[in-house]
């Protein structure tokens, strides 16, 4: 027993020896130079043996073009007219105390300076009043955009014969959460909604900033304009949201990355050798979600693009940016 346990031991040894001096092979191909990559920028070339490729599972595909419509699958959630009510209360009222509280602190200022009918401390009370009510209102407004989004660009008689549809049961807004958004994906205007196996029309008002806190999704707001009975608050229904057309290279979900400067991907640019390829990222903007791929602009059809491997592209690459001479330190 001893000595299968001392063989397996040397074995493992042995497989972790070969790993490192792999990953130190791959560094030591990599391109260097005297100071670390800047956080979040897309790391630059990456030189790899056949071997090397192989052994990391780089698959290479050509991007395909492809022109569609995709639909977004989402469900919808009946949304309470009370609380559209409460919100835009609590926005006009901490404004309206926000200004009154101003003008205190104005009248104040002015007894104070000019006829000495006020105190300092009396004008500084105000003063502090001010900003607190100030902050109120500005918290309202934030708040009220986060959880309605487009609601908060309306107008205040837009927004009261919204009001007064909702009041009548005549319209409803809905909150429609999808959990895998495409957020480069733009939306058509119109959405349909499934209720009792019957599809209705539903205006997209826009997006909803703040994400839901139990599904973790994002979601878009819209106007149900003539509500079919049986729907109320806290109702859920499927939602179909359509995307506009959208055309553009097909690339693997899998093959994208993300850094400050946006999305990119790996592409093989060129042979530096009987049998070692350099690597280089190409920044590429998502159109489109299509099942398990985007569509995205900024390749050519003629590019190979690393569709499996990306990730650990980066991971080497993230390695080899140190300089040269903290490797020789180590």
């Amino acid at each position: 027993m001893a000595a299968v346990r001392a063989v397996c031991l040397m074995s493992a040894c042995r497989s972790l020896a070969g790993l490192l001096l792999a990953t130190a092979a791959v560094v030591a191909l990599a391109d260097t130079d005297d100071t670390a990559l800047p956080a979040g920028a897309p790391p630059g070339p990456l030189a790899l043996t056949l071997s090397q490729q192989q052994a990391v599972g780089i698959r290479i595909e050509h991007p395909l073009p492809l022109s569609a419509v995709p639909q977004i699958e989402a469900y919808g959630t009946v949304l309470d007219p009370l609380t559209l009510v409460s919100d835009i209360g609590r926005v006009e009222s901490t404004r309206a105390a926000a200004a009154a509280a101003s003008a205190d602190a104005t009248r104040l200022e002015r007894l104070y300076r000019e006829e000495a009918q006020a105190s300092l401390k009396a004008w500084q009370a105000a003063q502090a009043q001010s900003a607190e009510a100030a902050a109120q209102a500005r918290a309202a407004e934030l708040g009220f955009r986060l959880q309605w989004g487009p609601l908060a660009a309306w107008k205040p008689a837009e927004r009261e014969a919204l009001l007064a549809a909702l009041a009548d049961g005549r319209q409803l807004l809905l909150r429609a959460d999808a959990p895998a958004h495409a957020s480069g994906s733009a939306l058509d205007r119109r959405a349909l909604i499934e209720v009792e196996g019957v599809e209705v029309s539903a205006r997209v008002l826009g997006a909803l900033p703040r994400v839901d806190v139990q599904t973790q999704t994002s979601g878009w707001l819209l106007q149900l304009e003539r509500a079919p009975p049986g729907l109320g608050p806290g109702a859920r229904v499927r939602v179909r949201l359509q995307t506009t057309a959208a055309a553009g290279l097909l690339v693997p979900a899998a093959a994208l990355l993300y850094a400050a400067e946006g999305a990119y991907v790996y592409r093989r640019v060129s042979g530096t050798g009987a049998d070692r390829f350099s690597y280089a990222v190409a920044p590429v903007r998502p159109v489109a979600r299509v099942g398990d791929a985007w569509l995205v602009e900024g390749l050519a059809r003629e590019d190979q693009v690393v569709v499996q491997g990306a990730g650990v592209l980066w991971s080497l690459q993230g390695i080899s940016s140190f300089s040269a001479a903290e490797e020789e330190h180590d």
